[in-house]
């Protein structure tokens, strides 16, 4: 049966089905580690340092969401960055961005930050609620050595700026970064390639996603639960895909109503060293970061 797709949020200069005739299956489901970041804000860690080289050119994905005020009001104070590009995603929420490239925005319910960090910023993140729910996610995705020591960028994305379709299968797809069917996300990126879909399922409804052979790929599963082949991907499971250069995607079906993260991008293949914010390709380049950072050169 074709897939067709309904734009429902803002025009789209063209719709298209995508098939997919050898989907990958899953090679291994990861649980993410509860930890706490920035000034004791509660979180899971799901894609941690030992699993960069293998989702490359990811670096890291937190999910965050609380009711619990105290489990999110310090927020993330004043803290310095290099080497890569944060992407938050706020499901429900509000939080100011500041940072020393004279950036500020709010960042709340169905909205976007994405910030390059490049050569280097510092900047704050905290909490314009004292009650109520906050739930979201951040990804770090890496830059290429060529582009670590590019200027600092920020653009904040609202919530009816990202666009978004729904397919005759029962799919609502929230289309961040990349592309899916013809539809083109809020954000493109050279090299990295990077996708990344917010994908609401109704119990029963079946998504594809053609991805090219030479990406990695991952699922992140926050609301009920998916089947990806054989394999049951249950709430707050992260199903790492396999690299089969002969497959073409991805086949979702949904076990209830369900909500994940879809996300995928080609591999960069460079040496990572990563010591806390900064993310660079050699030793000498992280102990250098520290040292600007200390002498204050981070602030542009």
């Amino acid at each position: 049966m074709k897939t067709q797709a309904i734009v429902t949020s803002r025009p789209v200069v063209s719709i298209s089905a995508e098939r997919v005739t050898q989907p990958r299956t899953v090679e291994q489901l990861i649980t993410g580690q509860a930890t706490t970041d920035g000034d004791g804000v509660k979180l899971t860690r799901v894609l941690t340092q030992g699993l960069q080289k293998r989702l490359d050119p990811f670096l890291m994905l937190d999910a965050f969401g609380a009711d619990d005020p105290q489990d999110y009001i310090g927020g993330f104070p004043d803290h310095p960055h290099r080497g890569f590009e944060t992407i938050t995603y706020m499901l429900t929420g509000r939080m100011r961005h500041h940072d020393s490239a004279g950036n500020e925005g709010l960042l709340q319910n169905g909205g976007v930050q994405w910030m390059t960090a490049g050569r280097g910023v510092i900047h704050s993140e905290l909490p314009e609620q004292e009650d109520g729910r906050m739930e979201g996610f951040q990804l770090w995705l890496n830059l290429a050595g060529k582009d670590k020591m590019i200027a600092p960028w920020y653009k904040d994305l609202q919530s009816e700026t990202i666009p978004e379709f729904t397919t005759s299968e029962g799919a609502t797809v929230r289309v961040i970064a990349g592309g899916s069917h013809g539809v083109a996300g809020a954000v493109q990126r050279e090299l990295t390639e990077p996708l990344y879909l917010d994908l609401h399922l109704a119990d029963g409804a079946v998504f594809s996603q053609q991805l090219a052979a030479s990406m990695n790929a991952f699922v992140y599963v926050y609301r009920g639960e998916l089947e990806i082949g054989d394999a049951s991907v249950p709430q707050q499971r992260m199903a790492i895909l396999n690299n089969d250069p002969s497959s073409d995607g991805v086949t979702l079906r949904a076990k209830g109503a369900s909500r994940a993260l879809l996300i995928a991008g080609q591999p960069l293949r460079e040496p990572i060293v990563q010591y806390g914010p900064f993310v660079m390709n050699t030793q000498a380049e992280v102990q250098q970061a520290i040292s600007d950072f200390r002498a204050g050169k981070l602030v542009n």
